[in-house]
């Protein structure tokens, strides 16, 4: 039996595993969109290419992963290929480590602080404009 991928819950999973908000996300994805359609979109089980590619870019995540990932397999793969018998990874000790993780928490907190700056950014041009429109009238 074949199980269709659901595009838009692996949107959302992404998203959240980054720690971003659907404001945010939308407010990156340009101004026709917000919080609202982003959630309409996340219910989508498929989302048309072009779009996929633009989420891609803003979350830095290739489309395939949209695309491909399926949870009920993923968990399947980890459950059959840790155990926590002697033979596990779980048991093995890493020398060298691939990665530090203080410089990992660095960036994300880096990319954090820039994405904050973008937003205040377009609070004060929102609030620009609302003063501009409101002189107006």
């Amino acid at each position: 039996m074949e199980q269709k991928i659901h595009q838009g819950r692996n949107v959302k999973r992404f998203r959240e595993m980054l720690g971003i908000k659907q404001e945010a996300l939308a407010l990156d994805l340009g101004d026709d969109w917000n919080q609202k359609k982003i959630s309409l979109l996340e219910q989508k089980e498929t989302i048309e290419d072009p779009l996929l590619q633009k989420i891609s870019e803003v979350l830095k995540i290739p489309v395939e992963a949209f695309q491909n990932f399926d949870e009920e397999q993923a968990v399947n793969i980890i459950a059959n290929t840790f155990s926590l018998d002697n033979g596990s990874i779980f048991n093995a000790h890493n020398t060298n480590p691939v990665f530090n993780p203080v410089e990992t928490i660095l960036k994300l907190h880096e990319e954090k602080i820039a994405l904050y700056e973008r937003m205040l950014k377009e609070k004060d041009d929102m609030m620009i404009r609302l003063e501009g429109l409101s002189k107006s009238k």
